[in-house]
Formats: structure tokens, sequence, C-alpha cells
């Protein structure tokens, strides 16, 4: 986002919920503030280190993590009719005559209900609009695992410290299906400014803000994207190309 900023293109930011669902220390919130309204703040002062110049939310609730009972409770995202979401985001890409839109591959990332839906609705809304180019963004599993493995073996980090992504659940997609790579090394400390403004769900001492810059770098320093229709194997470098 930050990249497509800098090199002149209006970004818009969608999000589907306000993050009602979560868990903050006593004292984070003020006295009678809810923890949806400190993430919509959260979420403006982010977009505002990313270059976003337009916040948009559809008006859904968080559905919690897979496997709650929160899944299931009317006005969630997750229990959301696809076409009729679908409807309100081609809206918003219709009157931004948007030429490029991002969303999360078809397993949410790691599996979250609510961003598997952002791929449902997103991928639907594009349709709709007649939007040309949508990317899933994902992570390399490959690479991942290759990351943590090197940053062990050469003390970086300790193996105790490393986030569990073995929990049953498929984090990101193998390297094989993957059709962009995207090098934002050089708008990392943007990046590592924007999950700081998430304080309520990303704390100062958390793994990834505690990370030194050198595993930041190899952790953040390149984005992926499966777009359809291209490939086999990496044919991209730039969401923007052309444009």
């Amino acid at each position: 986002m930050r990249k497509a900023f800098e090199e002149g293109h209006r970004v818009v930011l969608v999000v589907a919920t306000r993050g009602e669902v979560g868990e903050v220390p006593d004292g984070f919130l003020d006295d009678g503030e809810e923890l949806w309204q400190r993430r919509v703040q959260e979420t403006h002062a982010s977009a505002e280190v990313l270059g976003a110049k337009r916040v948009e939310f559809l008006g859904y609730t968080d559905s919690g993590m897979m496997g709650e009972p929160r899944n299931d409770v009317p006005g969630t995202f997750w229990q959301a009719d696809v076409e009729e979401a679908a409807q309100r985001l081609a809206a918003i890409l219709r009157e931004e005559q948007a030429d490029v839109l991002t969303v999360y591959d078809d397993n949410g990332g790691y599996g979250h209900p609510d961003h598997i839906q952002v791929h449902r609705v997103g991928m639907r809304a594009a349709e709709l609009a007649g939007t040309p180019r949508v990317y899933e963004a994902t992570s390399n599993s490959d690479e991942m695992r290759r990351g943590m493995e090197e940053a062990v073996r050469t003390g970086q980090m300790k193996a105790e410290d490393l986030p569990d992504f073995e929990d049953g659940s498929e984090f990101g997609k193998p390297e094989a299906i993957l059709t962009a790579r995207v090098d934002v090394t050089a708008y990392l400390p943007a990046k590592r400014a924007a999950m700081r403004a998430h304080a309520s769900q990303i704390s100062e001492d958390s793994f990834f803000l505690a990370m030194p810059d050198e595993a930041f770098a190899q952790a953040f320093g390149v984005e992926w994207f499966i777009r359809a229709g291209q490939g086999p194997g990496i044919t991209e470098t730039d969401l923007m190309a052309g444009l």
C-alpha cells in the first residue's frame, strides 16, 4: 500500500468489520471506551501511515476465530450473504474506478473466518464491478519455513520464541502456486509503524515488533500474491505495472 501511494496511485482501504472481538490488558481502554472504537481509530492511524486516502467499513461485526460460537451470530461477517456483501464492495470499486483489488487467499492467510469471507466477497465484487486485476495476498509457506530454520540456526531467534504455525491450520501457500513477488524492503519502516498503530492487537513486546531489524526484513520485506491466469511461477513483481 505504501509503495503504491509513493508511486502516485490512489490507495483505498475497505475493512469488513470493526474488530469487536479481542482481549486487551486492564486499563488499556479509556473509561467507557469500547474495543471497536479503539480499533477504528487504530485502523485510520495505520491507513494514514500507509498512504490510504479513503477508509471504509462495510458494517459487519467480527466473527472471532474459526470454530468459536460467535461464528454463528447473525450480523457477523462470516454469516453475511456473499452476494449482498459483494454488492457493497462493488459499489466502492465502481466509485473509485479501481484498477487493482487485493484480497486474502482462499484460506484467509491462516484460516480466520473473516479473512476467508474477504476472499469470497472480494472475488465476487471484482466480477460485479469489472475490476481488471485481483491479487490474493498470501505468504510463501516454503520461504517462511526456510527463514525460521535459518533464524534459529544463526541464533537470531530461539526456537521457543517463534510463533506456532504448525497447529494444524494451513498458513500461506506453497511457493509453486504463487505468481507475484513484490519487494517492499524500502517501505519496512512504514510497515512497522503501521503495525505499531494497531496497539490493541500488536503490543510493543509482541513477537512481530520485538524482532531484530534483520529478521523483520527477512519476514516482511517481500509480499506474495496469487493472480488467476498468471504463472506458472512468479511472473509479476509490481501489482501496478503499466498503470
